[in-house]
């Protein structure tokens, strides 16, 4: 057999395939070493493969003294959830600057109907305070949940909100939830201050087992959330049939506001007890779920139920005489909300005067400027808190005293013990 004539000039069929194939190798191997240069790379020069350690103005590092009695306690630590909904990014930003302490961790979330460029500004606004860098204790949540304010969503999105806390920080000891339109009463120095002498199993809860009305316009119906399923505002789906009440334990009722400690917080997402998840399943299709989760709970565990005040530290109005619905708060309360003694208040309407004046005369608070305490060295009244100190440091006012005479009512002889998770 003849093979065929080959033109001159030209390579054989065979040895272009075999070049063909080598140039191939050739290619892959380059682009493969050339991956793994830039990971390689990239792993030892990335920032985020070191994470920056806080400031050690604001945590120094101290000596330890076996013998040393200190004169005060240690500040304690606050974990706060800030949540809002779509417009709401200015009013948490706002909220967390009259909230701030860098010895606090701060969680803010802006709910699915915010859209995304929202929270991104939120981010960026957080990042461009020098303080909030420096102490590495403010965080956005970047995939949001859906709440409403009814249903079963607000649980979700609230443990959701407590879990990523845990998880951020093993330092601090009370849970606190705010959202838009709640405001501090007193500075986080007053707080913190009356908070250290105080046991850290304590939970300051709103709570009662006097259901009445509630049975059959809240507990009794069931519905559908879609707030737990969907990514879009839909209306509830409410069920024809109704729901008894449970008997395994006894339903307690409260507000939507607490103080929790960080040791009932484990205890409600960790699961060493079967109670929270078998309550979790039964409010999951309740209209009020949120505002009976932990009062029940509290109020059904052996290990809780001697821990709770019931008290929540936040003023809120209520229209009279029903006082079935809450009325904003304005300029007309200030006086009986600021000698109530409470910590925060609710329902503020978005930049209402009355935020100015407690800025002003509570907080000693300037437009876009934290809430000064003992951590700032800055000249008074110009830029602060733009020099900072000792985080440990606190100078308490006077929303401590009131806070302090609201608490020694709370805790004085017989009374506390009188309105512990009492069957009424």
């Amino acid at each position: 057999m003849q093979h065929p004539i080959q033109p001159p000039g030209t390579t054989p069929l065979s040895v272009q395939k075999e070049q063909s194939r080598g140039t191939i190798s050739v290619i892959i191997a380059t682009f493969f070493f050339s991956l793994l240069f830039i990971l390689i790379l990239s792993f030892s020069t990335s920032p985020a493969s070191v994470q920056p350690q806080p400031d050690p103005f604001l945590f120094p590092t101290r000596p330890t003294f076996p013998n040393k009695i200190p004169s005060d306690p240690s500040p304690p630590s606050i974990a706060y959830l800030i949540s809002g909904s779509s417009g709401d990014s200015g009013r948490i930003i706002r909220l967390l600057f009259a909230t701030y302490h860098p010895k606090n961790h701060y969680l803010l979330h802006l709910d699915s109907s915010a859209p995304q460029s929202d929270r991104d500004r939120l981010a960026v606004s957080v990042q461009s305070v020098p303080v909030f860098r420096a102490a590495q204790n403010v965080d956005v949540i970047g995939k949001a949940d859906f709440s409403y304010s009814k249903g079963s969503s607000p649980i979700s999105s609230m443990l959701h909100g407590a879990s990523i806390l845990l998880k951020l920080s093993k330092n601090w000891d009370w849970f606190i939830n705010l959202n838009a339109a709640d405001y501090p009463l007193v500075t986080q120095d007053d707080l913190l201050h009356i908070l250290s002498y105080l046991p850290k199993e304590l939970n300051f809860v709103n709570h009662t087992s006097y259901i009445g009305w509630r049975e059959s316009k809240k507990l009794k119906p069931i519905i559908v959330d879609p707030g737990l399923y969907l990514s879009e505002k839909n209306p509830m789906f409410y069920a024809s049939q109704k729901r008894e009440l449970p008997r395994a334990f006894r339903l307690f009722t409260g507000s939507t506001f607490f103080i929790l400690s960080r040791n009932f917080i484990e205890f409600c997402i960790l699961g060493t007890d079967n109670l929270p998840r078998t309550l979790l399943m039964y409010l999951s299709n309740t209209l009020s779920s949120l505002s009976n989760y932990f009062p029940t709970i509290v109020c059904n565990s052996h290990q809780f139920s001697k821990t709770v005040i019931n008290h929540n530290l936040h003023y809120v109005a209520f229209d009279k005489p029903s006082k079935a619905n809450r009325f904003p708060l304005n300029s007309t309360e200030f006086d009986v909300m600021i000698q109530s003694g409470a910590a925060f208040a609710t329902q503020f309407q978005f930049d209402d005067p009355v935020l100015d004046r407690i800025d002003r005369k509570i907080l000693n608070r300037s437009p876009g400027e934290v809430v000064p305490g003992g951590w700032c060295l800055g000249d008074p009244g110009n830029s602060t808190c733009s020099v900072w100190g000792d985080s440990d440091v606190l100078r308490p006012g006077s929303g401590s005293e009131r806070l302090e005479k609201q608490l020694v009512d709370f805790l004085s002889s017989g009374k506390f013990h009188r309105r512990q998770c009492i069957v009424e």
